[in-house]
């Protein structure tokens, strides 16, 4: 028994409003579900991240300075590895390391079976686990980047971004750098959809997060009566995803020996991703003693890249 989920669904099926962390989301099943929503036209971050990377490639190895010496390259949440894939084809793979770090041990054995075809000669050191446990365990005297993409940043609250931006800072050293993935706040139109495709694979993956209870707890969730329902909210940025009883209802889960009543139309709140702009960003960075060095935007100045350095 993972006894992290274990807690965590007991305090946030405990607490009113009802919440899930989306970390969960991602066992194989969740994985899968993810690399499908990630291919839809709807889901525009990753085509708008992955352009940057193509087409700006030389542009960010040069503010990476990444021929000055040996460096060792974290990635956090490195998934499949897609985007990032296209700057290790064009890095000197004698300069570095590459280490990816990702809460999913299927995702870490799938990208490391990826690279071995694809970048044999990129040493590759994989660590399964969670952010700020990875974070403790950086080494402060090498010279390193550390990518986190994809907006995931935005899954995370104001106040806990900027904490994790000042933990993060806490590991680095002078000169170190930190690229982030941002989504920029945009009209609800382009952004609503993103999170609500056509094709339901956003839908089975939030529902999938109930199915992995069930199986891991003994849980008796039944998704018929549940549903998702994803919103965003223009003047804050904010889009989130909830999964709303359709009815009155009683979920027991035996292995915690838990309870939980649901009232007809109560949410579970699964999920947030924060869009951006530059007020928000420097709220989010203040204090952390990392400043912005430079900002890549895609062509329709949907999504930036910003590279920080440690001063």
């Amino acid at each position: 028994m993972n006894l992290q989920f274990a807690e965590e669904i007991i305090e946030g099926l405990s607490s009113t409003p009802k919440h899930l962390s989306s970390k969960w989301f991602y066992d194989k099943i969740g994985d899968d579900l993810f690399v499908k929503i990630m291919n839809m036209p709807e889901y525009y971050l990753t085509d708008a991240e992955y352009e940057i990377f193509s087409k700006q490639t030389s542009a960010i190895l040069d503010e990476f300075e990444v021929n000055k010496s040996q460096l060792e390259l974290y990635e956090l949440g490195a998934g499949d590895g897609t985007k990032t894939i296209q700057l290790l084809k064009a890095m000197d793979p004698k300069n570095f390391t590459y280490h990816p770090i990702d809460i999913s041990e299927n995702a870490l054995n799938q990208l490391q079976e990826r690279l071995a075809k694809e970048l044999p000669e990129v040493s590759v050191a994989p660590v399964q686990g969670e952010y700020f446990e990875v974070l403790e365990s950086l080494s402060k005297n090498e010279s390193k980047i550390i990518l986190f993409l994809g907006s995931n940043l935005g899954n995370m609250h104001d106040d806990v971004a900027k904490q994790f931006i000042k933990q993060l800072a806490e590991q680095m050293q002078a000169g170190d750098k930190l690229l982030l993935g941002l989504d920029k706040m945009k009209s609800k139109a382009i952004i609503l959809p993103a999170y609500n495709d056509k094709q339901g694979y956003t839908e089975a993956f939030n529902l999938n997060l109930l199915s992995r209870i069930n199986s891991e707890f003994d849980a008796d969730f039944n998704l018929a009566q549940f549903e998702h329902r994803p919103n965003y909210d223009e003047e804050t940025g904010i889009a989130s995803s909830a999964l709303v009883s359709k009815c009155k209802q009683t979920v027991n889960i035996k292995s915690l020996d838990k309870t939980f009543e649901f009232e007809e139309n109560e949410s579970i709140q699964t999920e947030i991703s924060r869009k951006y702009n530059l007020d928000i960003l420097e709220n989010v960075f203040a204090g952390s003693g990392l400043a912005i060095k430079k900002e890549f935007n895609d062509s329709r100045n949907y999504f930036m890249n910003v590279l920080l350095e440690k001063n």
